[in-house]
């Protein structure tokens, strides 16, 4: 039995994140979240190509300065910081700070005049943007991410010594189509000028996915064509974007091997190495993870019909389902699943101590090779 493994195909990401640059504007400044997937192969693949990274942790904030120590972080976010968390960013040179909160405002001044420098600030919004059709929606209701319009108003307004408020930041939604975040850009934008003179914008991410269709991707083009919309009614502004997952998620693979095959009550279960331990995505976002079968010699082993099947790991909980009821055709013990579309928010988010497994190898190159070259079985 092979361990389970991730694969991510390097060269692909650095093409594919190439062409999401050339599709935007240059003067759009094209940051990489890196939540979505802290990998060191992928942060440095993805360094050429972005014009920096938002961190989101001090952990991330030590990921990038071991692996990217000449290039400070372009921002730093989240909610809850701490007065650690803020030195920190402090201290990493992070370009901006999203601050979330008026007492959070207060407390990085405190910090930054203590340490003798100012601290760039992107006030996070919390605005009443229609997002219909987002998969995430965390901004135009009560929600613990950013602030209301009148805060954001008032911050601007009397600023703690110690910062300087360069504009807003808006991460309002996930899941969005083209059409869609280039018309939640433009509110964004148009909300940021006109209620608070903002010099910068950062409008986030959340670039849809579909992980029914691997070969889908988000009209980078088409949203282009908005951002530069939004450039010529506003020539000196500053904006940003902060993709993560539609950047890296095509660029992981996981593959695992079948350990067995049965009928539960008419239903084909095909029970796999590894798991939702591995592989959270499916179990986060409620979804199928698509796969494709690299099929092995039967040597009498057992095998499915070729009828529907649902892909289980080795938890002990009925949520261990990597895929649920899909067609694949015939399965086999023994059989390589190769799962698509594991580069973002996959092993980082996984609750991988769930059992004490092993954790999966990882590897760089192109998982079809990594399938062929997979142990015979016995």
């Amino acid at each position: 039995m092979t361990r389970p493994v991730y694969v991510h195909d390097l060269d692909a990401l650095a093409a594919h994140v190439r062409s999401v640059r050339s599709a935007l504007p240059e003067r759009v400044e094209l940051l990489y979240a890196v939540k979505a997937n802290p990998d060191p192969g992928v942060l440095r693949s993805l360094a050429p190509a972005v014009d920096g990274f938002e961190a989101a942790s001090r952990g991330e904030l030590r990921r990038l300065a071991e692996v990217l120590p000449d290039r400070p972080p372009a921002a730093y976010a989240g909610p809850g910081k701490t007065d650690e968390d803020l030195a920190a960013a402090l201290a990493a040179g992070a370009g901006r700070v999203h601050v979330e909160s008026p007492a959070e405002l207060r407390r990085l001044g405190a910090l930054a005049r203590a340490a003798g420098t100012t601290a760039g600030v992107l006030l996070r919004v919390n605005l009443p943007v229609a997002a219909p059709g987002a998969s995430l929606v965390m901004g135009g209701g009560p929600s613990p991410f950013g602030m209301d319009p009148a805060d954001v108003r008032e911050c601007a307004r009397r600023p703690p010594a110690g910062v300087d408020i360069r504009g807003v930041h808006a991460h309002l939604a996930s899941g969005l189509d083209a059409p869609l975040a280039g018309q939640v850009a433009t509110a964004v934008v148009e909300w940021a000028v006109a209620e608070v003179g903002a010099a910068e914008v950062d409008v986030g991410g959340g670039m849809a996915v579909d992980y029914t269709d691997p070969t889908a991707r988000f009209d980078w083009a088409g949203y282009g064509r908005d951002l530069t919309r939004i450039l010529d009614r506003h020539p000196g502004l500053r904006l940003r974007i902060e993709p993560g997952r539609a950047l890296t998620a095509y660029c992981g693979t996981y593959l695992t091997e079948v350990i067995d095959v049965k009928r539960s009550y008419g239903e084909w279960f095909v029970v796999v190495a590894g798991g939702t331990h591995h592989l959270r995505t499916p179990a986060a976002k409620g979804h199928s993870q698509p796969f494709t079968v690299h099929r092995r010699p039967a040597d009498g082993q057992p095998r499915t019909d070729g009828g529907r099947v649902t892909v289980v790991g080795q938890l002990c909980t009925p949520k261990d389902v990597l895929a649920r009821s899909v067609d694949s055709g015939p399965v086999g013990v023994g059989d390589v699943l190769i799962f698509a579309m594991a580069g973002a928010y996959a092993w980082n988010i996984s609750h991988r101590d769930f059992l004490l497994h092993e954790p999966p190898e990882f590897r760089t190159g192109d998982p079809r090779d990594v399938a062929a070259g997979w142990a015979t079985r016995p």
